[in-house]
């Protein structure tokens, strides 16, 4: 029989047994189910996928839409898992389904329209910008084939030859900045001129880049280039191989933008960080949904096997990059076998098993490095007439032509006086005798650069490698962390931060809206990464001392549990001021009692649906700062709550991904408690009829934040007794219809955010009582149509940020009465409504918004 046929029936008999559990799993509301999948599909594109010329009108419209896709996914899910014989809960599904399917109607009919004409617009303004660049290239051409540079020898000069095919290329080797490959149209028969495909240039690399400066790696990019694009018509992995910090990944994004690149795969290219403590079951499920465009049903969230094999309907090239990978069973979970699959793998290692062929990177060389490192030093490619030229070369060449080094090491020296070039540079020279190994003596020339650092900098440097490698670090959590054990008041931790940025030892990433360092910014909406080389370095020199003297206890990645080193050491109090763990669920026996006498800081990072809280956390004494992250798929479920009653001394709560449990009655006042964050949290259950007395449980609260609690409808009425809040921030929660009637009564209450929140329709009147209100902001609040007209009461309030918020269209009379009003920060249309209040407020500037699109949440 033919094998062929053999493999098709297989895979149809697979593919049927699938097709009849879900429609079993889904029998008694299948009609429902499949109408709903129909309008959920065609969207998912939309979200997963954001492009700038499909953008929509704001990121909170598109949280909107992004919340009723969950919702509709969730309920689909449910269907396919609810029992046969559960009529009554089929039918309950099926009506909540049909109400889905409804709401996402009417979004479509509010909002495609002005999405349609905003793509329209996008993509008229990047024609024309693609159409000037090419006119001021083709202009540049033609004047250097024309008018060739005095001086330049015939072997510089440009080649162009005109031959009859079409498609040639021509190397512009001249006339900065150098062209890198542009196709010429060539006259066709008839003599009209064919339109050809036209490579634009890409964009200069940023000067402080830094890594993909010279020859050598434009060499690097075009091999790897040749990698993903050639190959037969099955699938193939190819890989990028070098140390860490030789700019592997940096290399991987410039493939991942290159527009020939796109074009061949069409633009399906999909880029994923995977790391040492992957989940690698919601890696591989992110990834095949974008590969396929389908979601993933099913009671296990399965992929289906028979999909795997077949691979997805829209046929073609499809690239998958795989940054950070760290051994081959990574790699073997991850790698999609169908036909026309090219997967590009990131790794400090070579997997020759499986990758058929490898690029190296290959380190700079000394003019290059030399370029690198005066560009991180003194913001120019070269060394100033000003500088010791040898005692430059000598510093950078200890850095070995390392990209990250140089950059780090140079920024480290930036405005320094001679003698701590000197120093530096013996320091740097010293570092050859530490090992054998190039990394490490590579960590040990770069911890040359933070011993430089003041004290508490260097300390907060440090503090960075207590976070999982290669995930976003919450500012706000990062803050406030130094603020209570480095003893550092809110703007000298931030300016610490921009110290560290400066001298690319981390990288802030900035907000859509790009407010950071503002006086009333909210740090949710920033975050820190760190070059993985960089927490390497952090883990390096925070492990110096013998385990239980270390200032900071940490397990490098994520383990199933405890190290042993800590339980062999466990009859031994530890010192650490800071204590960080990364585990996947832990059950009560999974722990072992360890005695913690000096942490003021315990940060519990875990993946898993249920969490046993450490018993240990109990005799934590001196504890001041709480954080839990949850990076599984779903929210966790926290179990050993009593333990939260023994903190007498916390200061700071930050909960992230948990299911909060109902609210008892009473309970044990946490005193000293001053902040509490709720980020991506389940909520509704906990509030939804509580009778706790929050004022007595957090008689001395003073910030409270929630952000991305999508089930958030309504807050408590007891939370208006809290009487020392200081700061309410409520952010992309966007089921909250209404803030509490008795705001009025925190009379401490000098900051107010409620910003993405499209359910919101009104402000409470009793909104204008607060007295001590300086900052009030209402961004992207799309629903809300007007604001209380006792606005004027608010004799405090300096700033107003009410971006987006589209449907107010008008002002109440009392605003030309906010004389402390200084700035307000709108849109064009509510700009034209304060024309008036200008007049009489005297000091007031209203600044026009740029428009934003940010859905990098949606990822997260």
């Amino acid at each position: 029989m033919d094998p062929g046929r053999i493999l098709f029936d297989q895979l149809a008999g697979d593919a049927v047994k699938e097709l009849l559990r879900a429609v079993t799993g889904t029998f008694l509301c299948r009609s429902t189910a499949e109408r709903l999948r129909r309008t959920v599909e065609p969207l998912l594109p939309l979200v997963q996928h954001p492009h700038p010329a499909g953008a929509l009108r704001s990121g909170a419209e598109l949280g909107d839409l992004a919340a009723r896709l969950r919702e509709a996914l969730d309920l689909a899910r449910r269907a396919a898992a609810s029992p046969r014989w559960n009529v009554y809960r089929a039918a309950q599904l099926a009506r909540r389904m049909e109400a889905a399917d409804q709401g996402i109607a009417r979004w479509l009919a509010r909002h495609a329209t002005v999405s349609v004409l905003d793509g329209v617009r996008r993509l008229r303004d990047e024609a024309d910008a693609r159409i000037g660049r090419l006119e001021r290239r083709v202009e540049e051409v033609s004047a250097a084939m024309q008018a060739p540079p005095p001086g330049i020898p015939p072997a510089m000069s440009l080649p162009v030859p005109l031959p009859a095919c079409k498609g040639v290329a021509m190397s512009l080797s001249v006339a900065p900045p150098p062209a890198k490959g542009m196709e010429v149209a060539t006259p066709a028969k008839g003599g009209m001129c064919t339109p050809m495909d036209l490579e634009i240039p890409e964009e200069e690399f940023d000067k402080k880049g830094g890594d993909l400066l010279g020859s050598g790696i434009k060499v690097g990019k075009d091999k790897v280039k040749e990698m993903v694009m050639g190959g037969g018509p099955g699938w193939e992995v190819v890989g990028i191989c070098g140390m860490g910090g030789s700019g592997k990944t940096t290399l991987a994004m410039e493939i991942y933008k290159d527009q020939k690149v796109q074009g061949y795969f069409n633009n399906r290219i999909f880029f994923e960080t995977v790391s040492q403590s992957a989940n690698l079951e919601t890696i591989k499920m992110r990834l095949w949904e974008q590969i396929s465009s389908n979601i993933v049903l099913g009671t296990y969230n399965q992929i289906p096997e028979w999909q795997l094999k077949l691979g997805p309907r829209d046929k073609g090239p499809v690239l998958v990059i795989l940054d950070d990978v760290w051994s081959l069973l990574q790699l073997e979970e991850l790698v999609f076998k169908f036909p026309g699959c090219k997967t590009l793998v990131i790794s400090r290692l070579k997997f020759p098993t499986l990758v058929t062929r490898t690029y190296e990177m290959k380190l700079l060389g000394e003019e290059e490095a030399l370029s690198v490192f005066c560009t991180a030093a003194f913001d120019q490619e070269c060394v100033p007439q000003t500088a010791d030229k040898k005692l430059v070369k000598q510093v950078a060449a200890e850095c070995r032509g390392l990209p990250l080094a140089l950059k780090v090491i140079g920024a480290s020296l930036r405005d320094q006086p001679p003698m701590i070039w000197l120093s530096a540079k013996n320091r740097l020279s010293r570092g050859e005798s530490i090992s054998d190994s190039h990394e490490t003596k590579l960590l040990e020339r770069m911890a040359a650069s933070v011993e430089c650092l003041s004290g508490k900098v260097r300390e907060c440097f440090l503090d960075l490698g207590c976070f999982p490698e290669d995930k976003k670090i919450p500012l706000d959590v990062l803050i406030n962390i130094w603020m209570e054990i480095h003893d550092l008041d809110e703007p000298d931790a931030f300016a610490t931060l921009m110290e560290l940025s400066n001298k690319n030892l981390l990288t802030l990433v900035h907000d859509a809206q790009n407010k950071a360092g503002d006086l009333y910014s909210n740090y949710h909406d920033y975050s820190v990464t760190q070059h993985d080389v960089l927490r390497d370095l952090a883990l390096h020199m925070s492990g110096r001392d013998s385990l239980n003297k270390r200032g900071r206890l940490v397990m490098p990645r994520r383990e199933e549990s405890l190290p042993r080193d800590w339980q062999r050491n466990k009859d031994t109090p530890f010192e650490a001021q800071i204590v960080s763990i990364h585990t996947g669920a832990m059950k009560e026996s999974d722990w072992f009692q360890m005695s913690f006498p000096k942490a003021e800081v315990l940060i519990l990072n875990f993946a898993s649906s249920v969490y046993y809280l450490p018993p240990f956390i109990a005799t934590m004494q001196n504890l001041k700062a709480l954080v839990l992250i949850n990076y599984g798929t779903t929210s966790a479920a926290l179990d050993n709550l009593s333990a939260f009653t023994m903190l007498s001394d916390l200061r700071s709560l930050w909960l992230e991904k948990i299911t909060l449990p109902p609210l008892p009655k009473s309970t044990i006042p946490l005193k000293s408690l001053r902040k509490i964050s709720l980020v991506l949290c389940e909520l509704n259950n906990s509030l939804r009829g509580s009778t706790m007395d929050l004022s007595m449980t957090f008689p001395c609260l003073s910030n409270l934040t929630i952000d991305h609690c999508v089930d958030l409808k309504q807050l408590p009425p007891s939370i208006c007794e809290i009487s020392s809040l200081d700061s309410i921030s409520i952010s992309n929660c966007h089921d909250l219809t209404e803030l509490p009637y008795e705001l009025g009564k925190l009379h401490c209450l000098s900051i107010l955010r409620v910003y993405a929140c499209p359910a919101l329709w009104k402000l409470p009147p009793s909104v204008c009582s607060l007295k001590r209100l300086k900052y009030l902001d209402i961004s992207q609040c799309i629903n809300l149509t007007d604001l209380p007209e006792e606005l004027g009461h608010l004799t405090n309030l300096e700033k107003i940020d009410m971006r987006e918020c589209s449907r107010l269209r008008s002002l109440p009379r009392s605003s030309s009465s906010l004389k402390s009003l200084g700035h307000v920060v709108c849109d064009e249309e509510t700009a034209m409504l304060w024309r008036e209040a200008e007049q009489v407020i005297p000091d007031l500037r209203v600044q026009v918004a740029e428009e934003c699109y940010n859905l990098d949440w949606l990822a997260d």
